[in-house]
């Protein structure tokens, strides 16, 4: 596969930093809302990634993450042009959470609605003090479409996010934190540097193990302990047996690799 990046919608702007590819949400006057053209592009990035890039960093440009759902994009009076609509939604963020490498979102300002949604479908996610969430759908007159019922009850629980939706309150980033909407809290400004920082340390990992982590992992918290046990075993062996395991073992072994130590 070329080393270039997938070509892109103007609403989306990617480059690449070594083995880590950003792509940045880049409609800022309109914060960065989502139309389906975005949904697309976004869609279309993660599906054709080359094989050089092991992680990706997704941003925002200007002062907000996202807004969420462009309004003028939603779909007419017909149910079944709606439902289509929020499949669209459902396919491109499957292939974020489902695709071939790790993701790290960075949030700041305005991160709501269908910006949650395309958030939560990341593996690692930063936050600048000043970022907030919510989900004003339902004073709209309108439901979630683009996987929050899924993935954001996964995170922080049902109730949660039903009083979210109910009520249209909104969370801070300290308070995001706090319930597990997110993994760290920066200072405004320092978002990018840290979502690189820690992409390029996942870049580092085995393939490999990476792999297992996206795709066996979520699956295996969803079966039965027995079921889950089996499947780790699999797992386990498959990436113990990986040529790459065995290398990195033996560098351990041989003290040539650096220790586990808090940072």
């Amino acid at each position: 596969m070329p080393n270039s990046l997938p070509k892109l919608p103007s609403s989306l702007h990617a480059e690449r930093h070594g083995d880590v590819a950003v792509l940045r949400l880049a409609r800022p006057e309109k914060r960065n809302a989502i139309d389906d053209a975005t949904v697309l592009g976004i869609g279309h990035f993660f599906s054709h990634l080359p094989d050089v890039v092991k992680a990706v960093v997704i941003h925002g440009e200007g002062e907000h993450f996202s807004a969420g759902l462009d309004l003028n994009a939603l779909p007419g009076d017909s149910v079944s042009e709606s439902l289509s609509h929020s499949r669209m939604w459902h396919a491109a963020f499957e292939v974020v959470e489902f695709g071939a490498v790790p993701v790290v979102c960075v949030l700041h300002g305005a991160v709501v609605g269908g910006g949650l949604e395309l958030a939560a479908a990341a593996h690692v996610r930063v936050a600048e003090s000043s970022a907030y969430y919510g989900l004003p759908e339902a004073s709209r007159g309108i439901f979630v479409g683009g996987g929050a019922s899924v993935r954001l009850t996964r995170l922080i629980g049902t109730s949660r996010v039903m009083e979210m939706m109910l009520t249209g309150r909104t969370y801070d980033a300290a308070e995001g934190q706090a319930i597990g909407l997110t993994h760290y809290v920066v200072e405004p400004g320092d978002g990018l540097a840290k979502g690189l920082e820690l992409a390029r340390q996942i870049a580092g990992n085995a393939p490999l193990s990476n792999f297992a982590i996206l795709h066996a992992l979520p699956h295996i918290a969803e079966q039965d302990p027995a079921s889950g046990l089996l499947t780790e075993s699999l797992m386990s062996a498959i990436a113990a047996g990986d040529p790459e395991a065995r290398k990195r073992l033996k560098a351990f072994l041989e003290k040539r690799a650096p220790k586990t130590v808090r940072r």
